[in-house]
């Protein structure tokens, strides 16, 4: 099943130097690598849902095929998408979800950060 804290517990076990923090506000936690975000979440939303980066071709391939798939709001729409968890997108799609936003994120870091995401 997933929520909150299995989420939260996914997120942290990622490699690099992965953060947790309300940097807005008491509401929306977010997660980082090495100070970039790639999951945002609003610990109060319901349903549960969580902003995700992702290669724009495939944001919007997600977009068609799921309607819990969205925009991100207050995101750059052509690379953030949210993702609602209301039993109509699978765990193991949402895993990877989450690991494609991680990924995202740490191609882009500079090469010294890489290297010590790969340790």
């Amino acid at each position: 099943m997933i929520d909150l804290e299995s989420i939260r517990s996914y997120c942290l076990k990622k490699g690099g130097k992965i953060t947790e923090e309300f940097p807005f506000d008491d509401e929306v936690l977010v997660f980082k690598v090495f100070g970039k975000i790639f999951l945002l979440t609003n610990i109060n939303g319901i349903p549960l849902s969580f902003n995700l980066k992702c290669d724009p071709e495939r944001a919007s391939e997600l977009r068609e095929r799921y309607a819990s798939i969205t925009p991100a709001w207050h995101m750059n729409k052509k690379m953030w998408n949210t993702v609602a968890i209301d039993g109509t997108v699978p765990e193991k799609l949402v895993h990877d979800l989450i690991d494609h936003s991680y990924e995202e994120v740490v191609r882009k870091l500079p090469k010294k950060l890489l290297d010590k995401v790969k340790k």
